[in-house]
């Protein structure tokens, strides 16, 4: 009877988040109190069912990407860029694979709001649409947000579940690690933008040098990747290391604009972390671990693998492509959040090692994002930008380079994870 009572309360907390998207937070605090209210996750098991660590990680992330925002550098990076390149259709893939690279360490909105204000001048300077150029933005941002753990919130969870460091991204287990099949995603999509600019063979001039106002900012950013990866080599760190990085990193960077007097920066870095997002992680993990308890994950692990029929390959395709389908229409955040322990539960009934189900799952739940317009933040802010200037964006525009995009990412990515980890 707890188990039928638990999977309502879990059915009826995600049919509420795809209903209510505004409300998100709140409808993922409820279902959790209600899990604590009803007995079935009990109140003492609170505080060890949020991981505050992903919270500490993603806040200090945020606030620091705002400061390096605010410095200019993110602009004078992109002017660089298209210094080196001479056609339209370049300048459009360069700018995609810019923002993927960036993305690949801070988060996925952020960059997108970095990157866009230079591809809508690309645009104008090109006389073209800037609605194809901010959707491969947003498409690329989003897929490299897979490559490292802390490219994105999923990735963040995944390392948690999975107790992945920074380097173990990389190279795990003695293998190649998700970043290099996140790579050859991005190359084969690369084509894919290629082929679908083909006609914007005009040329195109970079403009005026921006002005960075503050250096500070990229080193604290700079010395989170590297902070991060020294503390994935040392053994018997604190749990919580991560976040405290993240966090110490962050307050080092207010403390330095308020000592410089500037005090607005400091209040942007304070807005940019997205208070909705933390608490919506907080519920996801509380309804999580109601579901858990209750023996819900186990029942639907068994049907995946049921679905399976056992086999390895189709327990594998099964997770991958679901994931795509339910990520083109759901958040991946709370989604992840509550297949990890899925997965990992499918791989104790089939004996085997978690690895490749996980990498699958983050493949398809993160690259699969991009197949719609609201399968991903990036994609809805992308298309904000658009909506502030004046382009309305048609699901049609989006489809047109969300589907082959997505395709090819997940397609490849779907064949080299099982070439290197089946």
């Amino acid at each position: 009877m707890e188990m039928i009572l638990a999977g309502i309360l879990f059915a009826t907390t995600y049919v509420l988040l795809l209903a209510l998207p505004n409300y998100r937070a709140y409808v993922a605090l409820a279902g959790g109190a209600a899990f604590v209210l009803l007995g079935v996750l009990p109140l003492t098991a609170v505080p060890g069912a949020v991981d505050w660590n992903v919270l500490m990680m993603i806040a200090g992330t945020m606030g620091l990407v705002e400061l390096f925002i605010a410095s200019g550098m993110p602009a004078l990076l992109a002017y660089w860029l298209l210094k080196k390149v001479s056609s339209v259709r370049g300048a459009v893939v360069a700018l995609a694979l810019f923002a993927g690279l960036i993305s690949a360490f801070i988060d996925n909105v952020a960059t997108v709001l970095m990157v866009a204000p230079v591809a809508l001048a690309v645009a104008r300077r090109a006389n073209i649409s800037p609605v194809p150029v901010i959707i491969s933005i947003s498409v690329s941002s989003n897929l490299q947000g897979a490559a490292t753990l802390v490219g994105d919130t999923t990735s963040i969870l995944l390392g948690a579940a999975a107790n992945m460091n920074f380097m173990d991204f990389f190279w795990y287990q003695g293998r190649p690690g998700i970043f290099w099949v996140v790579q050859a995603g991005a190359v084969v999509s690369a084509l894919i933008l290629l082929w679908l600019f083909r006609a914007q063979k005009g040329g195109i001039e970079a403009g005026e040098r921006p002005v960075v106002t503050d250096y500070f900012p990229t080193v604290l950013l700079v010395g989170m990747v590297f902070l991060l990866a020294g503390a994935s080599l040392v053994p018997n760190t604190p749990a919580m290391i991560n976040g405290i990085i993240c966090t110490v990193l962050m307050l080092i960077g207010q403390c330095w604009y308020l000592l410089k007097g500037k005090q607005s920066i400091v209040q942007r870095s304070l807005k940019a972390i997205d208070v909705t997002t933390l608490a919506l992680l907080a519920g996801v993990f509380l309804v999580v671990a109601g579901v858990e308890a209750a023996g819900v994950l186990e029942w639907i692990s068994a049907q995946f693998v049921q679905l399976g029929g056992g086999n390895l390959l189709l327990v594998y395709s099964a997770i991958v492509w679901v994931s795509v389908l339910c990520s083109a229409f759901i958040d991946n955040i709370p989604y992840v959040a509550a297949m990890l322990p899925v997965v990992a539960q499918v791989s104790n009934l089939l004996g085997i090692e978690p690895t490749l189900l996980y990498f699958g799952l983050l493949v398809g739940a993160t690259l699969g994002g991009n197949m719609t317009p609201v399968g991903a933040s990036a994609n809805i802010t992308g298309i904000g930008i658009l909506r502030k200037e004046g382009y309305q964006v048609s699901n049609k525009e989006f489809l047109r380079i969300g589907v082959p995009f997505t395709l090819a990412a997940v397609i490849s990515g779907y064949v080299l994870l099982w070439l290197l980890w089946a």
